[in-house]
């Protein structure tokens, strides 16, 4: 039943190269999405996951996006920093994703062949959006996968493919790391941002009481 060696594995090595890479906020990390995307649109294509298929068409794309927002996305084309979403921005969110499952998991299930069509549906909307996050490295990303990777593990079992499911599990895992390391990364911003008005503060108080006199 356990093919081990053939193009998934494949395309699971370069997805796990690419999570852990993104965990150290490694641009690197572009390079191995854009190519084990590539190789799931055919993967899943073949297991009639058609919108599964189609958001790796999606994932290539973002992989050109992600890697320029990582090296360019900042202040003046600065490296991009981390960032967080506030309560109105996820509650928008959430509502697009719903909005978009009943839509296409209703022309999937009643236009085509297409396995688990809700399900598909929301996998593959709520991953076009936290891939978005990543790119634009909005630290609730990790939050966001860990929901969207469980829903997969069903959607994959059903269609055999045993070795993504054996990734999402790890993904799973490496969530939770990745989100404590960009909380980390997130706290430091914010104490070297902290500390620079504080430098900032005293020196135009004196520039202002010198200018006075």
């Amino acid at each position: 039943m356990f093919d081990w060696v053939n193009l998934e594995t494949v395309a699971v090595a370069l997805a796990i190269a690419y999570l852990l890479l993104a965990i150290k906020e490694n641009s690197l990390c572009w390079y191995c999405a854009f190519f084990s995307t590539a190789i799931y649109v055919w993967i899943f294509g073949d297991v009639s996951l058609y919108m599964e298929s189609a958001l790796n068409i999606f994932y290539m794309a973002m992989a050109v996006y992600g890697w320029y927002q990582w090296q360019r996305g900042g202040e003046q084309n600065s490296d991009l920093s981390i960032s967080r979403w506030n309560p109105r921005q996820h509650i928008n969110a959430i509502f697009l994703i719903a909005v978009a499952t009943a839509v296409s998991g209703y022309l999937l299930a009643n236009n085509s062949d297409a396995r688990l069509p809700y399900l598909d549906s929301f996998t593959t909307w709520g991953a076009v959006l936290t891939t978005v996050m990543v790119a634009r490295k909005v630290i609730d990303n990790w939050l966001y996968w860990i929901v969207i990777n469980s829903a997969s593990i069903y959607l994959y079992w059903d269609r055999e493919l045993y070795q993504t499911v054996a990734l999402l599990l790890l993904y799973m895992v490496l969530s939770v790391m990745g989100y404590r390391f960009w909380l980390k990364s997130l706290q430091q911003q914010n104490l070297a941002a902290n500390s620079l008005v504080d430098e900032v503060q005293p020196s135009v108080y004196a520039t202002a009481s010198a200018n006075s006199r």
